[in-house]
């Protein structure tokens, strides 16, 4: 079960496209996976819309015309989106594992790049996105963790697949993760099917324990050369 969601505000500014583009891919992503946050940008998108166009509907040109045009417009949308589901595999592949995308993250397949080692039993996967925010793919197999770190902006993670713990809370499957730099953790999984998690950083990581925090420089280097 869900327990974890995007706050109403960020839902919010979602509907209305003005979150960052890397912001508003993870969003999109987890209302793929929850019931009621994607209920809630419904019912959002059509309050707005009404506001929006209600002047349209109110006007002396048949509204009928304008209600006609837009159905016209969503079905060929539809469809489009129908044949490119068809041509792009809606999963990911790691040492032979298989882990399915949400829809969202179907459609930015092509963005993915190839998985590598990051540390210890961690691997990540970059997923190039404007904006000058990081954005990965980071799978933790069984046992894995990351070092605890504290964070000089924000970090969002959502759980694409299995189960992490970083001593303060247990999330699972669909779990959306917002922390900044009040916040220190150490994320780690202990379940056989590891954890596969979606992760966004506006500003680097910085280790605040034992041999991880020599890293901090690489931190710093890593981010700045893997964001545009």
């Amino acid at each position: 079960m869900i327990k974890f969601h995007p706050t109403v505000p960020t839902l919010q500014s979602f509907v209305e496209g003005s979150l960052p583009a890397a912001d508003s891919l993870i969003v999109s992503t987890h209302c793929d996976m929850c019931l009621s946050c994607s209920n809630f940008t419904h019912s959002c998108t059509e309050s707005t819309a009404y506001s929006i166009f209600s002047d349209i509907i109110k006007n002396d040109l048949s509204s009928r015309d304008y209600i006609s045009m837009f159905e016209s417009i969503t079905r060929d949308s539809n469809l489009v989106n129908v044949n490119l589901f068809t041509l792009k595999k809606p999963w990911i592949e790691l040492d032979g594992r298989k882990f399915e995308l949400p829809a969202t993250l179907t459609r930015f397949i092509n963005r993915v790049g190839e998985w590598s080692h990051l540390m210890g039993t961690l691997w990540q996967a970059p997923i190039e996105i404007d904006g000058g925010s990081l954005v990965q793919l980071i799978y933790m197999e069984k046992g894995g963790s990351m070092p605890e770190h504290t964070h000089k902006g924000n970090e969002i993670t959502l759980v694409l697949d299995g189960q992490f713990d970083d001593g303060k809370c247990s999330y699972t499957k669909g779990d959306y993760v917002a922390l900044d730099q009040t916040h220190t953790h150490t994320p780690v999984s202990n379940v056989n099917e590891g954890c596969l998690v979606m992760v966004i950083l506006d500003k680097p990581l910085h280790f605040t324990a034992g041999w991880a925090k020599l890293i901090n420089p690489l931190s710093q280097l890593y981010f700045k050369v893997n964001t545009h």
